[in-house]
């Protein structure tokens, strides 16, 4: 299969090179910190569903852009981007496409929290007709979506699948307000935008998710209770067909089987952590377990009948082939992956036949790349580059270092070293990643490339707690926040000094959110590691934490059982906060915190900071304006990477 740069391409427009793919760059020139702070060129792009069209968020001449464009390079809809937040780009069907953006939003005092990330989808004809927000016609609901649940095409009328909030009246009859924040689920009409309410929302103190079928009816509900952790898996008809208990919430709705007899339900037996998948017959009988012993990444899902075709096994360090239920789908994604053979390969979208997928690629000498397979007429066009400013030798080489905890525990993490540059003694940035349940893997890293791209070696932790490993090792991080998740990093810089990679002497410990955590922990619980620390949007004090988490929960006693299973006993978040060990504080240190944060409050940064000045520490505290807690937006990113 070659690659070709001709024929299905997006950089023929008359208003310049979409997604031109510059040559390499000399290794020695590096870009500005602003070709790494930028967000990508292409944030997010769609195959329409016959595969003849492309939807896509990207940047023309500078300008963030929505576009949808067909193979001859025809302009089928543009759209101003501005500043807005987009999460999502999805077709609906052949003359409609779904834009989702966030916003934060004030939602008032009244509630226990009273900003929010608010998502919208927007509904885009291509028709020319105007762009439409669904459930913004209609003043009894809130004017935003609440999960979605894909889109059919029923009768010839295209319909998407939305959770809505329905608000209440005010005392005096003349408006609407928020009342409660369970959403139902809805039907809309593409067409003529009318809402159909498919199903209720949940009973007080619990939660619902559902799967619809390809004739858009309700196929299966899962209703879990906040409360004790009872499950109900129902069919359309509302019967009750499984029924379960678990208080931490490991049990998943996924979607229908491959022939749509069943639903995929996947869950935890209480005595075990390891996942396990079941089909649960919709008509009733035992639930069957598949998938057994196998960890999986992801669940591929026919988008027109929600029927699983397919899944992606979790390899850990490098992205696998996926595994579909047809010989002849499967031996086309083989020949997809074969096209690629260095680079790290995402499955982004694809037609029903899978004759056309669409692809990112990143890695090594490779900032970041989209294409076009063409799988019968073996070719792959390039469709996107995110990152045109920086040439495929000013990518650090990035590698996986496999390497053990004080205690045995094996790790892995991820390596960026500088271009160009001899492995030998260099200054190292230690880069823990947020959640903490989350995971750095073998691809390029925008932030990771910027710090390696001023001379720096980037090493990237996945320590206990982390996805990278089964669920075992992610519950080997429970109540080891300033523990053994902290030593985990530390292990890693004494294997890189060990290697003689990197001068231990000069090493600075960065990141955010969790990371943010582990970077203050690692100049006050920890000692004589670190020459500095740069914390971005940190929890600094546990308690505070637990508490307001609680609070803006109403007491949800899920929330309680989770946040205490993940972080120990209340009694011990003292002993393990940054903020009430300000005055052991060994370094310098930099707080860069967002001010519209709605998952780490801005006053984590606030009152470390005042904690270290009290303590007489040198610290710095640089304000985002306007941005939350993912740097969702290019110029406070390029600022946070400046300080």
């Amino acid at each position: 299969m070659g690659m070709h740069r001709r024929g299905w391409t997006l950089m023929t427009l008359s208003a310049g090179a979409l997604f031109a793919l510059d040559p390499a760059l000399a290794a020695d020139a590096p870009p500005p910190l602003s070709a790494y702070g930028e967000l990508p060129g292409v944030e997010q792009m769609s195959l329409s569903p016959n595969g003849t069209a492309i939807a896509a968020a990207t940047r023309i001449n500078g300008e963030r852009r929505f576009i949808v464009i067909d193979p001859a390079g025809g302009v089928r809809a543009m759209l101003p981007l501005g500043d807005a937040k987009i999460r999502g780009v999805d077709w609906v069907d052949e003359q409609h496409v779904s834009l989702v953006r966030s916003a934060t939003e004030y939602i008032g005092d009244e509630f226990t929290k009273s900003t929010m990330e608010l998502s919208g989808a927007i509904i885009i004809p291509l028709d020319g007709s105007k762009p439409w927000l669904v459930f913004g016609n209609i003043d009894s609901m809130a004017h935003a979506t609440f999960g979605s649940y894909g889109f059919r095409t029923i009768g010839g009328h295209a319909f998407g699948y939305f959770g809505g909030l329905t608000l209440a009246r005010t005392g005096d009859g003349n408006g609407y307000r928020f009342d409660r924040g369970d959403p139902a689920l809805f039907a809309v009409n593409m067409e003529n935008k009318s809402v159909h309410r498919l199903a209720l929302a949940a009973a007080d103190g619990h939660y619902r998710d559902w799967v619809i079928d390809g004739a858009g009816k309700v196929a299966a509900t899962l209703d879990y209770s906040r409360g004790d952790g009872n499950w109900t898996l129902l069919a359309g008809t509302g019967a009750a067909i499984a029924r379960g208990n678990d208080p931490s919430a490991r049990v998943s709705l996924i979607s229908l089987s491959h022939d749509g007899s069943a639903a995929i339900l996947r869950k935890r037996d209480p005595d075990g952590n390891e996942p396990r998948w079941y089909q649960v017959p919709l008509a009733g009988g035992a639930p069957t377990e598949f998938l057994g012993g196998v960890d999986v990444e992801r669940i591929y899902v026919d988008p027109a009948s929600g029927r699983m075709i397919g899944y992606l096994p979790d390899s850990g360090e490098s992205s696998g082939v996926p595994v579909l239920d047809d010989p002849a789908l499967q031996e086309r994604m083989r020949k997809v992956y074969r096209a690629f053979p260095k680079r790290r390969v995402e499955v982004r979208d694809f037609t029903q036949d899978m004759s056309r997928v669409l692809v990112r690629t990143s890695g090594n000498g490779d900032p970041g790349s989209w294409f076009l397979v063409d799988v019968t007429g073996r070719k792959a066009d390039p469709v996107g580059d995110e990152r045109p400013l920086i040439g495929a030798a000013q990518v650090g080489p990035i590698s996986t270092v496999t390497y053990h905890a004080a205690d045995g525990l094996e790790l892995r993490g991820i390596l960026t070293l500088p271009p160009g540059r001899d492995p030998h003694n260099l200054p190292v940035v230690m880069l823990p990643h947020g959640g903490p349940n989350a995971r750095d893997v073998a691809a390029f890293d925008w932030w990771a490339q910027a710090l390696a791209s001023r001379g720096y070696a980037v090493f990237q932790p996945n320590f206990r707690g982390s996805t990278d490993r089964d669920d075992a090792f992610i519950h080997a991080g429970d109540g080891q926040w300033g523990r053994k998740m902290q030593t985990d990093i530390s292990d890693g810089l004494a294997e890189l000094a060990r290697q003689g990679i990197v001068d231990p002497k000069r090493a600075c410990i960065v990141g955010a959110s969790y990371g943010g955590y582990a970077a203050l922990a690692g100049v006050t619980l920890q000692k004589g590691l670190y020459r500095c620390a740069v914390a971005v949007a940190p929890v600094s004090d546990l308690s505070e934490m637990y508490y307001t988490d609680l609070a803006e929960s109403a007491d949800d006693p899920l929330t309680r059982r989770l946040q205490k299973q993940q972080l120990g006993d209340p009694s011990t978040f003292g002993a393990v906060s940054p903020r009430r060990h300000a005055a052991q504080a060994d370094a310098p240190v930099l707080l860069i915190h967002g001010k519209d944060d709605t998952v780490v409050p801005f006053r984590q940064s606030q009152t470390m900071a005042d904690a270290l000045k009290d303590a007489h520490k040198p610290v710095e505290m640089v304000v985002l304006q306007k941005e939350d807690h993912w740097l969702s937006r290019s110029e406070t990113r390029k600022q946070m990477l400046e300080a």
